[in-house]
């Protein structure tokens, strides 16, 4: 871990130049011209790596990047990534690139372009210490908005490793070794329009429908088996004066365990109306699987640990209830380890910031993880 430490320090201003390089490259999810232009920033870095760059090219979404490192010998591990961010485009003018206390700010420097960079390096150290071993390095291009695009490929490519490292950031200073599945669930209510001050009696109030049920899913939360719903956005109705004809309803859904997806979409599926007249539609479901603390994630943390106590500080661990691409491979039995990426606060916020000091010891562990597994 000395040497390891020794070569990422090394190249510290490398790592802290490309950072800038890439957060400089804005890349909302949405805009794929974007993304494809941090894919192909990085790309470049990584070919000059040796890394072999494979292209899952899409229509509607940035593209996928596949890069390749070393071969035979060792089993291979896959560090999972991805260069979307939640800021639209122009948000640099508002949030520069700046430096200031100890810490860095920039849109999408914290989730999780700071992992991409970190990642390249520890892959750099161990190809200077001769300790490189096959591995799979995944920038998806659609993560902040489900990664309806890139999951198929994570799948893919985790089916083909022994581990998965996930370059999201820190949760405080600790790895995550459990997320929570997400879900996302669509209401729409249909009344009957009419006048509310000459026809009232003959409307059907889609809003008041839907409050209804409102107060239905609100009880199916269930703190003490880790599931939560929450109502986050009603529209509905035209005016004061006008009898409600549709209301409509996002609701997003959290389960700590894989065995209560099932349950959840059968709550919202049985969800009928209390007034005849009018018309319920459910869509959605749960479309991130939790990442469970399984027996394999939680050998990875203990390894990480020890190979922290080595450099000189404490690992602890924690539970989040976001999701992340992580939630994938972990629910196909593979040992994931998540929030191995950069410290820092902030994340989707106008205060979104890593803190430099950690940098280096992070990409460290990282490289060690990385050599460690068998």
């Amino acid at each position: 871990m000395k040497e390891i430490s020794r070569a990422v320090g090394a190249a510290e201003g490398r790592l802290l130049k490309r950072l800038r390089a890439v957060v400089e490259v804005e890349s909302p999810s949405e805009d794929k011209a974007g993304v494809d232009r941090a894919g192909a920033l990085v790309a470049g870095w990584a070919a000059g790596l040796g890394g072999k760059v494979k292209r899952h090219k899409q229509k509607a979404a940035g593209d996928v990047l596949e890069i390749q490192f070393g071969a035979g010998g060792r089993s291979r591990v896959m560090l999972l990534t991805h260069l979307d961010t939640v800021w639209p485009m122009g948000t640099l003018k508002k949030m520069p690139w700046r430096e200031t206390g100890g810490k860095i700010y920039g849109p999408g420097i914290l989730d999780m372009k700071a992992g991409v960079v970190m990642a390249l390096e520890a892959i750099a150290a161990l190809q200077q210490l001769g300790e490189m071993r096959p591995v799979t390095l995944l920038l998806n291009s659609d993560e902040e908005v489900g990664s309806t695009v890139s999951r198929l490929v994570t799948e893919k490519l985790a089916r083909e490793c022994a581990a998965v490292f996930v370059l999201e950031p820190a949760q405080v200073l600790a790895y995550k070794t459990a997320r929570k599945g997400v879900g996302q669930f669509d209401l729409r209510v249909e009344g009957v329009a009419a006048h509310s001050g000459v026809d009232f009696e003959q409307g059907h109030s889609a809003v008041l429908e839907m409050a209804r049920l409102v107060e239905k899913i609100s009880r199916f939360t269930d703190l003490r088996r880790g599931i939560t719903v929450n109502a986050g956005v009603i529209a509905g109705g035209t005016r004061s004066n006008v009898v409600a004809a549709e209301c409509r309803c996002e609701v997003d859904v959290r389960i700590a365990k894989a065995t209560d997806a099932a349950r959840v979409e059968k709550m919202f599926r049985a969800l009928k109306v209390t007034d005849k007249a009018c018309k319920l539609t459910v869509s959605g479901g749960i479309n991130r699987p939790p990442m469970e603390r399984k027996p394999g994630t939680v050998a990875l943390f203990l390894k990480a640990r020890t190979l922290a106590a080595e450099m000189g500080f404490v690992l602890d661990e924690a539970a989040t209830g976001g999701g992340s691409d992580g939630n994938f491979t972990a629910a196909l039995g593979i040992p994931t380890l998540d929030g191995m990426g950069a410290v820092g606060a902030g994340a989707h916020a106008a205060h979104e910031h890593v803190v430099k000091k950690h940098l280096v010891e992070r990409t460290a562990l990282l490289a060690g993880m990385m050599a460690a597994v068998n």
